[in-house]
């Protein structure tokens, strides 16, 4: 299991748009998402992929990273792979 932090992200986008993105860009759909406000002006998504690990992920993570998406430009940070 593993986690992308997308920072960044446009206020108000949908877990839709979120999954379609990634999904254009060659992820699989992710499992969980949690939207984090931050403090308002620098709104993120935290993704949960449970069938990739962090090295897999590392090799997705540059195709939108720094990508101007929305308006803004995302980053995205992977958070490391969990042990079950």
């Amino acid at each position: 299991m593993a986690d992308l932090l997308i920072a960044n992200v446009e206020g108000g986008t949908t877990d839709d748009e979120v999954r379609e993105f990634l999904i254009k860009y060659g992820f699989p759909s992710f499992d969980r998402i949690e939207h984090v406000p931050g403090d308002g002006s620098n709104p993120a998504v935290m993704v949960t992929f449970d069938d990739l690990d962090d090295i897999m992920l590392r090799t997705l993570q540059p195709r939108i990273h720094n990508m101007f998406w929305k308006n803004r430009t995302i980053t995205a940070r992977i958070m490391g792979e969990h042990r079950r």
